[in-house]
């Protein structure tokens, strides 16, 4: 019987599999097609301190083997979450819970993240730092080590459940970025956010989505967050959560082999909404065809 149990920080998860914050929502969806409570965890949508309507449409476009989104952060707000989504969560989902936290300030960052944090079925927090810091000129946190660090710390400050910070990609030095919030206090790194893209419609000669430019996910950009993922592991002590393009269990395997100890997966629930499960039912085999009886003993094994 193979063992594919991990543990980030902690909390333990009975597989490895975590559905990302964005494109499961509060998990009811999902729920009404399959038991949820088959996954490791999920990352709840994007909270924000206050509500937020998200950018104009249209916010979605496709592209080559993945798409592009710029959905803004459209959320009910930390209270609301708090008050009725966490516990409706709690109803359907019978393990801990990822709350994804965004905000344009530390200040924000930490007073969000300690409103989630006090629900009980919050199990660690994930720091979207490619929000835009408006006390900095705009320029994303996560594109800036000292920046990154200022809200890991505030964050760190107010709450005590584990804090993990989701790196962005579009930075020129990942491990950079991972050292300096683990300096800061970080409990683990999650990675990669969306790389920055865009499309062009040729009839009207003007960018797809009405914000201009978005976020690319989906299996092209695997060979990228692996990449990441390694040099990351590399640079820290922390757990790490990889992410970017996942999309079946060997996917999971090699991500676990680059130094991720749980992986998370985002675009492929939008194409197939039963993807996460499928991905838990078909790890056993997929370990036992590559000799593996333990699945955290291969966590960074693909490093000398």
């Amino acid at each position: 019987m193979v063992n594919t149990s991990v543990a980030l920080s902690g909390l333990v998860l009975d597989n490895p599999v975590i559905a990302a914050s964005g494109v499961f929502g509060y998990g009811r969806e999902f729920a009404e097609l399959y038991d949820i409570n088959i996954l490791g965890s999920f990352s709840i949508k994007g909270t924000t301190l206050l509500p937020r309507f998200g950018n104009p449409t249209p916010r979605i476009a496709e592209t080559y083997a993945g798409m592009i989104n710029s959905v803004g952060l459209q959320n009910p707000g930390a209270d609301k979450v708090l008050e009725e989504e966490l516990p409706n969560i709690a109803k359907i989902f019978r393990k801990p819970v990822i709350a994804n936290v965004g905000g344009f300030s530390a200040e924000q960052y930490a007073l969000c993240a300690e409103k989630l944090a006090a629900a009980p079925n919050v199990g660690l927090i994930e720091l979207n730092i490619s929000c835009p810091n408006v006390h900095g000129g705009g320029m994303a946190f996560g594109t800036d080590p000292a920046a990154a660090a200022e809200v890991t710390r505030a964050v760190k400050a107010a709450v005590s459940k584990p804090v993990y910070v989701k790196l962005s990609p579009n930075v020129t030095d990942i491990a950079e970025m991972a050292a300096a919030v683990e300096e800061a206090g970080a409990d683990g790194i999650s990675l990669i956010n969306t790389l920055l893209g865009m499309r062009i419609d040729l009839r009207t000669r003007r960018p797809v989505l009405a914000a201009g430019m978005g976020g690319v996910s989906g299996p092209a950009v695997f060979p990228v967050a692996l990449r990441m993922v390694y040099q990351v592991y590399e640079a820290v002590s922390v757990p790490v959560i990889g992410m970017g393009g996942v999309s079946s269990a060997e996917d999971v395997i090699e991500m676990m082999l680059a130094g991720a100890t749980a992986v998370e997966i985002g675009a492929a629930n939008l194409t197939d909404p039963f993807c996460c499960r499928d991905i838990v039912n078909a790890l056993p085999a997929a370990m036992k065809k590559y000799g593996i009886e333990n699945l955290s003993d291969i966590i960074g094994g693909a490093h000398g």
